[in-house]
C-alpha cells in the first residue's frame, strides 16, 4: 500500500477548522477597555516627626455623590485595624463615601505610601471602574497626615471620552503632582 504524505483531514477536523474561521471573520475583535491612569506625588516634607499621609481617591458626579473609590491608603497592618479609625481624618471622603465603606475593601484598599511618585492604572473592564456609566466626573485625591495637615486636590474628567486625555493637577503641602492619562 503506498503511503500519502499528505491525506485529506477527517470530516470533523475539517469542521471545526471551518467554524473557527468563519467564528474569526463574523464576530468582532474585542474592543480594548478604557483606561485611567493616576500619577500622584505624595512629598517629603521637612518635619521633625513625619508620618506617611493617609490618601483617599474617588470618582464624584457632578451631585458630588462617589461614583467609585478607586483607592484608599491607610495602615492596614496595625493590630485590630486600629488604623482605619482614623480614616475620617481624610474628611471629605468619610462624609461622602468612607463612613458607609466597611474596610478594608479588596482591589481598593491598601497600606499607606512612602514619598515618591505612585502610579495606579484602572480601566472599564473590572475593578472599581467596572459599569461606570459614560460622562463628566471629578477625580478627588484628599490626604491627611498625622501631627500635619490635610490637602484635596481635583481634577475634572470625561469617563472615557472620545479621545485621550492628558490632565494636571498639583497640590501645595500634602500633594504634590498628579497627573491624569484617560485612554478611551
Amino acid at each position: 500500500m503506498p503511503h500519502r504524505l499528505f491525506s485529506k483531514p477527517p470530516a470533523r477536523l475539517r469542521a471545526i477548522a471551518t467554524a473557527a474561521l468563519l467564528a474569526m471573520l463574523v464576530l468582532p475583535a474585542a474592543l480594548p477597555a478604557a483606561e485611567l491612569d493616576i500619577s500622584v506625588e505624595i512629598p517629603r516634607l521637612n518635619v521633625s516627626e513625619y508620618h506617611r499621609p493617609y490618601v483617599a481617591m474617588w470618582l464624584e458626579r457632578p451631585d458630588h455623590s462617589v461614583a467609585a473609590n478607586l483607592a484608599v491608603w491607610y495602615d492596614v497592618e496595625m493590630k485590630a485595624g486600629e488604623g482605619s479609625k482614623w480614616l475620617k481624618d481624610m474628611r471629605q471622603w468619610w462624609r461622602r463615601s468612607g463612613r458607609s465603606t466597611p474596610m478594608p475593601v479588596d482591589g481598593v484598599s491598601g497600606a499607606t505610601r512612602p514619598a515618591g511618585q505612585h502610579q495606579l492604572r484602572f480601566n472599564d473592564a473590572k475593578g472599581p471602574l467596572k459599569g461606570l456609566p459614560p460622562g463628566k466626573y471629578e477625580l478627588v485625591i484628599e490626604a491627611a497626615r498625622e501631627v500635619g495637615g490635610r490637602e484635596v486636590v481635583s481634577v475634572p474628567i470625561t469617563w472615557p471620552g472620545s479621545s485621550p486625555q492628558q490632565l494636571k493637577a498639583k497640590g501645595t503641602s500634602e500633594l504634590g503632582q498628579v497627573r491624569v492619562s484617560i485612554t478611551p
